[in-house]
């Protein structure tokens, strides 16, 4: 089951049986909203603070997953989830509405595939029958935390990236008809001494490029093995630094193959600057428009790679780097598949 130093294979191939993505206003008005289940005209949903209303987020991400799977909330073993905001709270109190034995997860914007990765783990050792992973963001209750309250008005700089507002859920089982999870592998935490809070593609770059390099080594496979290979959101910056490391390394990656989440969830015009970023980034359009596309026979096989910014705001006040992470995770769908 494990090959290498830090890859996972999944001899049981746990399988996504459904999904839920949830999204807000600025979602609605993107590339992709008819990839989303479900998309609020508010980013308050009916709720006092941005925190409540991010809470409610993954909240209606998790109950369409469930409904769309058919089970009940009683059925669900685990749930492995996190998101941005101090202790993972959002998520957490989502959590306790749904009730089911809770792991907590923060690895900034990677925790989509951290928590992928993980319920994989579990499934394909028969830990659990069904379990939710997924993870979401609240553009303006991010802001408020890690940079400036949106009503201050403060300009940013062309490398800074879009939060989304938005919630990805999958549900696993052993069993069932669905895209299957086949491998996984960890990333290590890689800082290049970068400490510019607004150019988090440029900081992720180089954790993902290591993530993506070690997986093709241990699993043994070239690019060409998978359809897609799509970072998290990585935005223009990131997307450019890693394809110059890929050339660098000899990674014969191209650039038609290569994309990134944080590029696709927004149409052109939209004032995201370098693209979108945040932990619900990823988990929407992976757990919406992606799978959607595979289902439909676009494409059999993706690595998916969740890159995250293990930043906090008093590290960034105590004048520390930013150390960086990328895990990542081959879903496959129809076609034969590597054991």
């Amino acid at each position: 089951m494990l090959a290498g130093h830090r890859t996972w294979i999944f001899e049981q191939k746990p399988v996504i049986i459904s999904t839920g993505t949830v999204g807000g206003p600025f979602e609605a008005n993107g590339a992709i909203p008819d990839d989303f289940d479900n998309l609020h005209a508010d980013l308050w949903l009916g709720q006092d603070s941005y925190e409540k209303a991010h809470k409610i987020l993954f909240e209606e991400a998790c109950q369409k997953a469930m409904e769309k799977g058919g089970i009940q909330k009683d059925q669900v073993q685990f749930i492995l989830a996190g998101d941005l905001i101090n202790q993972i709270t959002p998520t957490s109190f989502a959590s306790r509405t749904i009730g089911a034995p809770y792991f907590g997860l923060f690895g900034a914007c990677s925790t989509s595939m951290e928590g992928l990765a993980l319920g994989a783990y579990i499934v394909n050792t028969k830990g659990a029958k069904y379990l939710l992973t997924g993870a979401s963001s609240h553009d303006t209750a991010v802001e408020k935390q890690f940079r400036y309250p949106t009503e201050y008005g403060g300009q940013k700089p062309p490398t800074a990236q879009w939060t989304v507002t938005g919630a990805g859920a999958a549900l696993l089982s052993d069993s069932g008809e669905g895209p299957h999870v086949t491998s996984a592998t960890i990333g290590r935490v890689i800082d290049m001494g970068l400490t510019d809070p607004f150019n988090m593609g440029g900081a992720m770059a180089p954790a993902a490029v290591d993530t993506i390099e070690a997986h093709l080594k241990e699993r043994n496979v070239e690019p060409s093995y998978y359809d897609l290979i799509v970072t998290g959101d990585l935005g223009q910056i990131g997307q450019e630094v890693s394809m110059d490391l890929f050339k660098k390394h000899g990674t014969p990656i191209s650039e038609e193959q290569y994309q990134d989440c944080g590029l696709m969830i927004y149409r052109e015009g939209q004032p995201v600057l370098a693209g979108a970023s945040g932990a619900g980034c990823s988990a929407t359009v992976v757990y919406g428009h992606l799978l959607n596309r595979m289902k439909k026979g676009e494409f059999k096989r993706m690595l998916v790679v969740a890159t995250g910014a293990l930043l906090s705001p008093l590290s960034f006040q105590q004048n520390e780097t930013i150390p960086c992470i990328a895990h990542a995770v081959s879903i496959e769908y129809g076609g034969e598949q590597l054991t």
